[in-house]
């Protein structure tokens, strides 16, 4: 695995229980560098151009993406991720529990919501 890029470590070792404590730390350092990159200083609001175009053919507004993440979020239960992806050409929302990607479904990561608790717990 020496030579292996971290998506393919996270593909090769998520259905072998043998090496689930590879694919859980290889995940969590995929899942919260992809995190921190989705945000941004003064970031917000509107997306712009394509995006926004695909999200209002996908999901019909805005508005109607921005709660069905929220929703995604709010419902995982337990330790998470809510995820925005591109499956097969298609915008979708979608959560995976503890350090699951949907990458390894064949979806592409768009966006991500850290929903495990040590993200919220304590103010």
């Amino acid at each position: 695995m020496a030579n292996m890029s971290l998506e393919e470590i996270i593909k090769a070792t998520y259905n072998d229980p043998s090496k689930s404590g590879i694919f859980n730390n290889a995940a969590q350092v995929w899942n919260h560098s992809f995190f921190w990159k989705c945000l941004k200083p003064n970031g917000g609001g509107q997306p712009t151009g394509a995006l926004a175009d695909k999200i209002q053919a996908d999901f019909g507004s805005f508005d109607a993406f921005i709660q069905e993440f929220k929703n995604a979020a709010a419902t995982q239960f337990g330790s998470g991720w809510a995820w925005l992806v591109l499956d097969n050409g298609t915008l979708k929302v979608t959560k995976t529990a503890n350090a699951v990607n949907p990458m390894v479904e064949g979806k592409t990561p768009l966006l991500t919501l850290d929903v495990w608790e040590d993200a919220y717990y304590i103010e």
